[in-house]
């Protein structure tokens, strides 16, 4: 490859991974959840990235929610780069049409590799040489998309037909079309014709990718367009204008451009691959026991064959069960056969529609300053457990209707009170009363642990009003309006009770 090519990465790291709950959440979705070998699929597709030559920065594109995650593996992988800010998901088209706009102000021939961020890629340098391959016909102007050799007949992916070889790319081929998900039988004749899995991995200039969205999704162009022209900058986040981003269509950039393009190839990719959309997917990357049992933890089979086991926090025994899939979190348990597990998004809709909170966090809550975990609930009171990174701080901020027992077990806190500043250290504790404006901090270089008791009328994520923050957060939703008309911790004027929900350390 050209070490003078501009490669920029663009890892898209939106999705919620719905057929991997309960690991899977909304505020906590698979590219963050799920690991293997102690590295969550995001970050191993950061290592990716930094194995491929020419890379000069990277894109994330991501939403509001997962700013500050994404922000924080970039930064444990070393990689220089701005994060994208969609503020609806608008599907494949809109993000990556934004990606190209953004790459192209500065240099329209940037090479552009799009990424999933929830793959698992095991052969990194089969992987780097199908890149390579690809950057060189995109190079010429070639919209290139990697090609995954099945091996076996799925109904989880889309299809590519190779067409005519290009001259001089080796195995590379004009894409003759792209196939919906099959059935079984179908799948198997398309294997059997040639045909191979549509990954949604592509490399393309920045220029082109922009110029082909214009051309044939003219309403997206335009739209996101406004969105990029009017960008909001906020140190490494950009976030695209809402009103104009809203406004475009939602749709893949499969059927938006590359059905409708006849400069569209396909390399292949030899390597192993897996885009880790069910739990079964997720066992066969773990190695199996003599009787084709896998785990992720601590687990002990007795006689039982072909089980799969997710545990991290406790043992779990599976005795005499055949082709069962066991996934352990505090909150909720999944216990399925393995020939159910395509069925879990079915099941998650229903728990939706049930209004289930176990759909949308863990006990334990990642923030930009560290992670608080629920340990107890009651009618007037909750116990959680709270991790503060070195250096890091919450917001300063007050509560209208609970005060907060804060008890250090280990590290130091610095505490705001009011008027007051002072430090905590192991086995000491303070209180926070009610309406009090506070803050913790870590000043320390190693992790913060304490334990929080919450006591009041209310717990409510949404009774939290914002003084400062370093991370630029807003107010929780419901806490605006009262900041607004209630400028004082001080004020008598009684709030409207908040909607339920569970307090959140902010």
């Amino acid at each position: 490859m050209n070490t003078k090519t501009n490669l920029v990465p663009v890892v898209l790291c939106g999705g919620a991974g719905t057929r991997l709950w309960p690991l899977s959440r909304q505020a906590f979705p698979k590219q963050f959840a799920v690991e293997v070998d102690q590295q969550s699929l995001l970050d191993l597709t950061l290592a990716r990235v930094n194995r491929l030559e020419g890379v000069s920065s990277c894109v994330a594109v991501t939403g509001e929610d997962y700013r500050f995650m994404v922000a924080e593996a970039l930064h444990n992988a070393g990689l220089p780069g701005s994060i994208l800010l969609e503020p609806v998901a608008r599907n494949t088209a809109p993000a990556l049409c934004a990606a190209a706009l953004q790459i192209a102000k500065s240099d329209p021939d940037a090479i552009m590799v799009i990424l999933p961020s929830d793959h698992f890629v095991a052969d990194i340098d089969k992987f780097a040489s199908a890149i390579s391959d690809a950057t060189r016909l995109a190079q010429e102007g070639w919209w290139v998309t990697l090609g995954i050799r099945p091996t076996k007949p799925s109904s989880a992916y889309g299809y590519i037909e190779p067409g005519s070889v290009i001259a001089d790319h080796g195995s590379a081929a004009q894409v003759s079309q792209f196939l919906e998900k099959p059935d079984v039988e179908k799948a198997g004749e398309l294997i059997g014709a040639g045909c191979v899995w549509n990954a949604g991995i592509f490399v393309v200039k920045a220029g082109t990718a922009a110029d082909l969205v214009a051309k044939h999704a003219r309403e997206i162009h335009d739209a996101v367009t406004a969105a990029v022209e009017d960008i909001a900058v906020d140190n490494h986040f950009y976030r695209l204008q809402p009103d104009a981003f809203s406004a475009s269509p939602s749709i893949s950039i499969d059927y938006a451009v590359l059905e409708n393009e006849s400069r569209v190839a396909v390399v292949p990719y030899e390597g192993d691959w897996s885009d880790l959309g069910s739990w079964d997917a997720v066992a066969g990357v773990h190695a199996a026991d003599d009787r084709g049992n896998r785990s992720a933890g601590d687990a002990w089979f007795s006689s039982s064959q072909h089980c799969f086991v997710h545990s991290p926090d406790k043992l779990t025994v599976v005795l005499g069960l055949k082709d069962v899939v066991v996934v352990d979190t505090p909150d909720a348990l999944l216990v399925t056969s393995r020939d159910q597990v395509e069925q879990v998004k079915a099941v998650v809709d229903d728990l939706r529609t049930a209004k289930r909170s176990e759909l949308t966090d863990h006990r334990k809550v990642a923030r930009p300053w560290g992670t608080f975990e629920g340990i107890d609930r009651g009618e007037r009171y909750q116990v959680k457990r709270i991790t503060v990174k070195p250096g890091a701080q919450l917001s300063l901020q007050y509560h209208h209707h609970r005060a907060e027992h804060w008890i250090v077990v280990k590290g130091i806190a610095k505490v705001t009170r009011g008027e007051e500043t002072f430090l905590l250290r192991e086995n000491e504790s303070t209180y926070i009363p009610l309406g009090a404006v506070h803050r913790m901090e870590n000043p320390g270089k190693t992790m913060l642990e304490l334990i929080e008791v919450q006591s009041g009328s209310y717990l409510g994520e949404d009774d939290i009003v914002r003084v400062e923050d370093v991370y630029g957060r807003e107010a929780e939703p419901g806490s605006a309006k009262r900041k607004s008309s209630e400028a004082s911790p001080r004020t008598k004027t009684k709030p409207a009770k908040p909607s339920a929900g569970k307090g959140a350390p902010e």
